[in-house]
């Protein structure tokens, strides 16, 4: 089963430049140009991974992703980011981010951190199935 991910940017020709190419490789590729927009996808839909843009008008990608993680811990996301102190890039891996990026993303680095993601959203859906039973 392909890859399912969402992606997140404000920049709309960014965001139909990067979902292409991550489309051309096999994945399953939804997109929202705002974070509120992410928010109601990720409640209706689970995704293996949100690609996040960390600037964003109205609610940012950190907020989001603050947002994200209490609603579903389990998911997994990947900030994008052209700008951002260090010390937030630590913040939001200890919020749970599975990784910070530079934007533009080098792709064959981006496609290695989506199919990790995938490892480890399965992992957690996998302990959490073991756990109802």
């Amino acid at each position: 089963m392909s890859e399912k991910v969402l992606i997140v940017d404000d920049e709309k020709d960014f965001l139909d430049i990067i979902a292409e190419r991550i489309r051309a490789r096999g994945m399953d590729v939804s997109t929202a140009t705002s974070a509120e927009d992410a928010l109601n996808m990720v409640e209706a839909e689970s995704f293996d991974v949100v690609i996040m843009d960390f600037m964003m008008p109205a609610l940012d990608g950190f907020k989001a992703l603050k947002l994200m993680k209490a609603e579903q811990p389990e998911v997994q996301i990947i900030l994008l980011t052209g700008n951002v102190p260090e010390e937030k890039r630590i913040e939001a891996k200890a919020l749970g981010a599975l990784d910070v990026i530079e934007k533009p993303p080098d792709l064959k680095d981006l496609i290695q951190k989506i199919k990790k993601a995938k490892k480890a959203q399965s992992k957690v859906r996998g302990k959490k199935g073991r756990k109802k039973k």
